[in-house]
């Protein structure tokens, strides 16, 4: 749908202003924060033509409007096409995700605690990308009650494992080797794919330790069939007191696994938003590392939240995940 370029600046003054304040939208209101150089009569006018098609609503018949679920998409849209990574609250992600010799799952949980706490709203991370990660090396050691500790370093942080078999310490290491040495600077994928050929052809240098590789390569087929979830709650005290209502929408929809699941599990390439008026909105981004797509984060709120500082704080992080600092 066609704006002139006069609504859409009326448009996203009277979302950003009800957004400030959640104060019904009038003419006057509007005209005390333009510049546009019209009458109240104009700006009624466009105001009942930006109502008539969709992106504004009155909520009583002599009172002023609020956006529609309509009107934040739009407005949301035409913001996140020249967004900025500006946010110098998040100097914290970019100290974290520089140290990639943590745990995977503590980087993910790590970016989710940070993001909401710059943003003040829930944000969940869901890796769904294990098959892009890049190998880097394998360190199996033998534990006590026979179990083996097993570290896999990605271009992502480790990948911890423990294996219910009993193993001796030179299996441990040479399983290691062999795996670091032809399968470094490969994906996960193609560990998975291409195991059981690198098997066939060397069936006799891996004979002594072949139960350990195994397992190894069992452990990473789960791993990439999981969709991991970590959820942060930071703000949902905040949204209480502004509206319970809104609250009780955001709280169902991070109860809800299958739902955050499937907000979050596609392949959009950019930021992008998710705006539903019966539910809650969610700004969220890819997280690729390397160009390949590792999880997606998304940041959850009312449908009038700080959608400027939200998307700031997810640009961040997507920038710096691809630039690998």
């Amino acid at each position: 749908m066609e704006l002139s370029e006069r609504k859409i600046k009326i448009l996203n003054i009277a979302v950003e202003e009800f957004i400030k304040d959640s104060a019904p939208i009038t003419s006057g209101s509007v005209k005390d924060s333009t510049a546009l150089g019209v009458s109240t009569a104009t700006l009624r006018a466009e105001l009942n033509a930006l109502e008539a098609m969709g992106f504004l609503k009155q909520l009583h018949t002599s009172g002023g409007r609020v956006p529609t679920a309509q009107g934040y998409r739009f407005y949301v849209q035409n913001l996140l096409k020249n967004i900025k990574a500006s946010n110098s609250e998040l100097q914290s992600v970019r100290e974290l995700i520089a140290n990639r010799t943590q745990n995977l799952n503590e980087i993910v949980s790590g970016i989710a605690k940070l993001v909401s706490k710059a943003t003040n709203h829930p944000t969940v991370v869901l890796v769904n990308g294990i098959e892009n990660l890049i190998l880097q090396e394998f360190k199996i050691v033998p534990l006590l009650d026979e179990k083996c500790l097993v570290l896999i370093g990605t271009n992502y942080g480790y990948i911890t494992q423990q294996l219910d078999i009993a193993a001796s310490a030179k299996s441990c290491e040479d399983a290691s080797n062999y795996l670091t040495k032809y399968f470094k600077g490969e994906s996960v994928g193609f560990l998975i794919e291409n195991i059981d050929q690198f098997k066939r052809g060397m069936s006799g240098e891996i004979k002594a330790f072949q139960a350990v590789v195994d397992n190894v390569i069992l452990g990473l087929t789960r791993l990439n069939k999981q969709k991991l979830l970590n959820v942060q709650a930071e703000g949902v005290v905040d949204l209480v007191d502004n509206s319970a209502d809104e609250a009780k929408r955001v709280l169902k929809t991070l109860n809800n696994e299958n739902e955050l699941i499937e907000v979050l599990d596609g392949n959009e390439k950019e930021i992008s938003a998710v705006i539903d008026e019966e539910k809650c909105s969610v700004v969220k981004a890819p997280i690729l590392v390397g160009g390949k797509q590792v999880a997606s984060i998304g940041v959850f709120g009312p449908q009038k939240m700080d959608y400027l500082s939200v998307a700031s704080a997810l640009k961040v992080v997507v920038e710096q995940l691809e630039k690998g600092e």
